[in-house]
């Protein structure tokens, strides 16, 4: 199958989902800068999520650039990363309109995490169609990265009910993380012959 589609359509939904998240910032009913203030945790969190969807487009362009092919199991372990994403621009709504308040956030937690479980589905679906003997799934390897990407934004959804600026933390941190992109990949790339 042609991953060029695939690749297309992604990136179709994540520009629709930033323009959403976007359209979602009020405009302030005041001219002074202390007019902005009460948007403060909006923008935040919109900041935020924006970051963590480019991180995603990000990676994702470099994941299917390495694939060798697509079959039906690789679209459909696309389409439920897609899914989880699409809710990014509720979650992120919900958080800041609420200023971070414990069940938003721990929403927003738990759509962070099964999104990462999505895209290491997404990632493991293409490894196996690739072989694990193949120069991506060496590449990969053991995935330390995404695992404790899992494991913070597990520990997020429990300690937003209790402090929500250690799982507001942890969301950083995880994008922090992830801000270079996968320089595993990018080697691969610059060693195909």
């Amino acid at each position: 199958m042609n991953k060029g589609r695939m690749e297309a359509f992604s990136d179709g939904v994540l520009a629709i989902l930033i323009t959403i998240m976007v359209l979602e910032l009020r405009i302030p009913s005041g001219s002074s800068l202390g007019a902005l203030s009460p948007l403060l945790p909006t923008f935040l969190v919109y900041a935020l999520s924006f970051l963590i969807l480019g991180i995603y487009w990000n990676n994702h362009h470099h994941l299917v650039h390495a694939a060798s092919h697509i079959t039906g199991a690789v679209l459909w372990s696309n389409i439920h990363l897609l899914f989880w994403l699409s809710l990014v621009p509720f979650v992120t709504g919900w958080m800041g309109e609420n200023h971070f308040a414990a069940v938003p956030t721990a929403a927003y937690g738990t759509v962070m995490l099964l999104a990462a479980i999505a895209y290491f589905i997404l990632q493991s679906t293409i490894v196996g169609i690739e072989g694990k003997q193949s120069r991506l799934a060496k590449v990969l390897g053991k995935d330390v990265k995404g695992k404790t990407s899992l494991v913070l934004y597990a520990v997020s959804i429990p300690t937003a009910l209790l402090q929500t600026w250690i799982s507001d933390s942890i969301f950083v941190v995880v994008a922090l993380i992830w801000l270079v992109p996968d320089s595993r990949i990018e080697h691969l790339f610059s060693t195909r012959e």
